[in-house]
């Protein structure tokens, strides 16, 4: 799996961090840094969750 993010459509809710501090974290602006885009199996759950969890759909999963 990999994770995509379009900063231009996140709106700084920081949920993703809650759900997964490994994985992402938040600039100056608040906008969504992925840490790690190919997260490990053990991390897969909590970034799931926090895809379905951001508000205004600034993460994607993309299989394979």
């Amino acid at each position: 799996m990999k994770i995509e993010a379009n900063r231009d459509v996140c709106i700084g809710a920081g949920n993703c961090v809650l759900a997964a501090e490994d994985v992402f974290d938040q600039d100056d602006e608040a906008l969504v840094v992925v840490l790690e885009d190919q997260p490990s199996d053990d991390q897969a759950p909590a970034v799931r969750n926090a895809v379905a969890q951001c508000p205004s759909g600034a993460l994607s999963l993309v299989e394979g």
